[in-house]
């Protein structure tokens, strides 16, 4: 089986969607007819990525916002306090039924409900192989980040020679205004501390001489911290007042449980691109969805070594009391669950599905690890620093981004302090180091021309005159000298 590309090359001078620069996106991409998951997981840590059958990588050096690609290591994740609430949030409401009210200012207490999933650009509406892919575009939400504000008193300074004294009337404070005689003087902070840790050493010294008495396990000897599948599911009862089924269906025609769903699907779809992205109904129709959300380049393959799905592209589907709230797309290759996309019921928007939907994504990433060891990573996109509301992707930790010039994991930690200094930047701190796959032999890249499977050097002879050759190296050079070798290019 081999993948089957066709170059659609550089897109340039296009808007982007997350500092709204008319003109400043760059890009390349390439139209794939088919993809082995193996090469599409090359690719994807090469810095691709797919839109529909489009296949796109940000030119990092050229285009306005640098996006990184980012993985998340699913079996050493930790939820954060932000990620506990969302849990907790939605929890609540499977529960008790309690639904939290959305402020106007929600975009600085969570995430929004496709946080974690990137569109990137738009794929061709029509037949690439008859016309040029129309104009890409990019669907950028507001993200919601977990900001406090905390406002310190600030202390007058204190001079060697205070200033005389002013002489006030001594007037007795008025209702409501001043000082009040008749209450206690405040404390101060210190003395206030000082006490409350005086309360807990006493407290202490009582539970100590208790369980001296009646001994008991102490609790944070004995207890573990909990994991992010025991949050998924803490405080729920056994017969909660609703019932939240999540059910992971393979993106194909022929698969019953996909075609069942399909119309409630993309109706679905169609009223959160209308209502959260202003989108018109034409432009998130069947077809739109189709071509968006469901016509993917992967094969479905199984492995002896894989997880029991298989992998290839799948909805991943959320039904809550028989019907469809939520659908995270998603792509299970050989090392990772790449998120795609996801779309949900505008009436659930304060439930923080973009946030629990990435936290039950990893979870089911740690699932699948147990079927296949070397499938440990949840990729979440791009990370863009220089977007500031693009930056909660990197909550999800531990987490690496992939450096644009070595394609070696750095982990964001490290590259923090270096994309405060520049939106574009080497990340790996190996000034030595370079690109493994660099492109070393154009003569080996593989192409498909009538039907026939060759080395570019045989391509050449054969078509003497041909002056693609600046094209096909600029190609390989992206994909690299192994995907070039495995991934045939479409000649005309």
């Amino acid at each position: 089986m081999h993948s089957i590309v066709e170059v659609r090359g550089v897109k340039c001078g296009y808007r982007c969607g997350y500092c709204g620069n008319a003109g400043g996106k760059a890009s390349y991409g390439m139209w794939s007819h088919t993809m082995t998951v193996q090469d599409y997981q090359d690719l994807i840590d090469r810095g691709w990525r797919r839109s529909g059958k489009y296949v796109y990588k940000p030119l990092m050096n050229k285009t306005c916002c640098p996006q990184y690609t980012i993985r998340c290591h699913a079996l050493n994740f930790h939820p954060s306090k932000t990620h506990k609430k969302t849990l907790k949030k939605v929890n609540r409401f499977l529960s008790k039924g309690e639904m939290p009210v959305e402020r106007h200012d929600e975009g600085l207490e969570g995430e929004p409900m496709d946080s974690a999933h990137e569109a990137g650009v738009q794929p061709p509406r029509q037949d690439p192989l008859k016309i040029d892919h129309s104009e890409v575009q990019d669907i950028s939400t507001s993200p919601d980040t977990d900001t406090t504000n905390s406002t310190a008193p600030t202390t007058p300074r204190e001079d060697a020679t205070p200033a005389p004294a002013e002489k006030t009337p001594n007037v007795t404070p008025k209702s409501g205004k001043g000082a009040d005689p008749s209450r206690p003087l405040c404390q101060k902070a210190k003395d206030m501390r000082k006490e409350r840790q005086l309360q807990k050493e006493q407290q202490k010294q009582q539970e100590a001489e208790s369980s001296s008495v009646n001994p008991v396990p102490s609790k944070s000897s004995s207890n573990q911290p909990k994991s992010l599948e025991e949050f998924i599911t803490e405080f729920l009862p056994n017969d909660p007042l609703h019932r939240l089924e999540v059910r992971l269906v393979p993106v194909s025609f022929e698969d019953p449980d996909f075609l069942v769903s399909y119309e409630q699907s993309a109706a679905l779809y169609a009223r959160y691109q209308t209502t959260v992205h202003g989108d018109s109904l034409y432009e998130c129709g069947e077809s739109e969805f189709k071509r968006f959300l469901c016509d993917s380049p992967l094969e479905a393959e199984t492995a002896p070594d894989g997880p029991d799905v298989g992998y290839g592209s799948f909805h991943q589907q959320y039904w809550l009391d028989g019907r469809i709230v939520a659908v995270g797309v998603l792509d299970i290759l050989p090392s990772c669950v790449s998120s795609v996309y996801l779309y949900y019921h505008p009436e659930f928007s304060s439930l923080s599905l973009g946030t629990y939907s990435a936290l039950r994504e990893i979870a089911f990433t740690r699932q699948l690890q147990q079927q296949s060891p070397k499938l440990a990573y949840y990729y979440l996109g791009f990370y863009v620093h220089s977007c500031p509301k693009m930056r909660y992707k990197g909550q999800y930790r531990p987490s690496d981004l992939l450096c644009p010039e070595t394609y070696t994991w750095v982990s964001i930690e490290r590259c923090i302090p270096r994309l405060e200094i520049s939106a574009y930047s080497r990340l790996s701190e190996n000034a030595q180091g370079g690109d493994a796959c660099a492109l070393k032999e154009l003569g080996r890249v593989l192409v498909l021309h009538r039907r026939t499977v060759m080395p570019y050097a045989a391509y050449a002879r054969k078509r003497k005159g041909s002056n693609d050759e600046k094209e096909v190296e600029q190609y390989a050079s992206l994909v690299g000298q192994t995907c070039a070798e495995k991934i045939l290019l479409y000649r005309a």
